[in-house]
């Protein structure tokens, strides 16, 4: 009934469940297969949009399974029927289990996989329940893969792709220190979304002219508060700057599994949530990756100091001043955040902030959200988040991402704000689009 690839086996279901969710004792069938495949996209060094392309499938199968079986809202992919009586949580294990060894199969990410699927369905009875849940859980799947076959991915995971370049000029995007790695995916902005008609529907203006007294301001604020040094950035704003250098998408589906606990959602309830956010991100990550290529801004470390450019292809050595009179270049000047691999505006991860907060605000029809958020804790190991945040509002968080991402050295204030937007626009129209969610009058 599954399908059927081998994978090698490695840890026990248990050892993921054990931190399956922060604040839950006993997750769902849901928020278990949603750790299970953070872990696999993690794992495969997918990162921010590429990861999200990744996130959405799987949600989306889960999604559509559950909704099969128990009904209340509307599939996704091509409407699966569900035979009375299906386990819903068979049908969970295997719409998860397939997707990702669909798209993992062969990777090492994928190497847990096959021991983690036995043993979840072992604890299922044997009987017609299960063997009808597996079968829904296969089609939704399948129904998902055949639906977003052909939509633009690329693989192997990280790869870079062509995109159109600009003459090389003040403003212009070059690769940043200290890795100087290839452009990150730039394919994700041009691939087909889930809701959006296209990921420039809603692109954002244009950066601001490097003559005005929006990009002086910008600048002079980014040169004293996002350098790695800073005598004027606080303890405090250097705690915040680095609770989001976290990965995103650990931070973002423990949000989906916490909301879920705490405002106590059934299974159904559970995979709808976490459906909305991995494929809202999916087409935020379309949408930010089609503006950041789309206008190749460059980022603060490459305005402030021209001589961190090295030769890249894209320009001479070292790079260009602004040429504006209001601003001053200084030598040696580095983040506090290694930069990302990507052009600056807009913000990425504002964008996502901005596009979950009003998921959530929707889901709750209000503004105040009250939630916790695991970020990164610069005392702990690698990869943790074990740092917590409390926010009250949507606008709280808002409000913070912005800060943050400025404090770190890494996007000027009116990108922040750019992306704060496109995640408001892209989140509402994807939820009224793909998941009925009424606009708000």
């Amino acid at each position: 009934m599954r399908i059927n690839y081998l994978v090698t086996p490695g840890v026990v279901l248990a050892a993921i469940l054990g931190t399956a969710n922060a604040s839950a004792a006993s997750p769902n069938i849901v928020e278990q297969w949603n750790k299970i495949a953070e872990d696999t996209v993690v794992a495969s060094g997918a990162f921010q949009g590429e990861g999200e392309v990744y996130m959405a499938y799987v949600s989306a199968a889960v999604y559509d399974a559950v909704v099969a079986i128990n009904g209340r809202y509307r599939q996704l992919g091509t409407p699966v029927t569900a035979p009375p009586g299906a386990s819903t949580d068979a049908a969970v294990i295997e719409a998860a289990y397939d997707t990702l060894v669909y798209y993992f199969h062969g990777s090492t990410a994928a190497a847990t996989l096959n021991p983690l699927y036995i043993t979840a369905l072992a604890a299922i009875p044997d009987g017609t329940a299960k063997t009808n849940g597996q079968a829904v859980g296969l089609s939704a799947a399948l129904s998902i893969i055949a639906m977003r076959t052909g939509d633009g991915r690329l693989t192997p995971i990280g790869t870079s792709s062509a995109f159109l370049a600009r003459t090389p000029g003040p403003g212009v995007y070059r690769l940043t220190p200290p890795a100087y790695a290839p452009p990150q995916t730039p394919w994700v902005g041009s691939m087909k979304p889930w809701g959006l008609q296209s990921p420039d529907q809603f692109l954002p203006e244009p950066p601001p002219d490097l003559r005005s007294d929006t990009w002086a301001n910008a600048f002079a604020y980014m040169r004293a508060f996002g350098v790695a040094n800073s005598t004027v950035r606080t303890a405090e704003q250097t705690a915040i700057a680095e609770f989001y250098s976290a990965n995103a998408i650990r931070q973002f589906n423990l949000i989906a599994r916490d909301f879920s606990d705490a405002h106590g959602l059934d299974v159904v309830d559970t995979a709808r949530l976490a459906a909305m956010i991995n494929v809202v991100l999916a087409d935020a990550g379309m949408a930010f990756f089609r503006a950041k290529y789309h206008y190749l801004f460059w980022r603060p470390v490459t305005a402030i100091d021209p001589a961190s450019v090295k030769a890249d292809g894209f320009g001479p050595v070292p790079g260009y001043d602004d040429g504006n009179p209001s601003t001053a270049e200084q030598s040696g000047w580095r983040p506090l955040l290694a930069t990302p691999n990507h052009p600056e505006y807009p913000s990425a991860h504002c964008t996502f902030t901005s596009a979950v907060a009003e998921i959530l605000s929707r889901w709750l029809g209000t503004n105040n959200i009250n939630i916790d958020v695991h970020g990164f804790d610069p005392a702990g190991p690698p990869g943790n988040l074990n740092a917590v945040r409390h926010f009250a509002t949507a606008a709280d968080e808002r409000e913070e991402v912005s800060n943050a991402r400025i404090w770190g050295g890494l996007h000027y204030s009116f990108s922040t704000a750019a992306g704060l937007r496109l995640g408001r626009q892209v989140a509402n129209y994807d939820l009224h689009q793909l998941f009925g969610v009424q606009d708000q009058p």
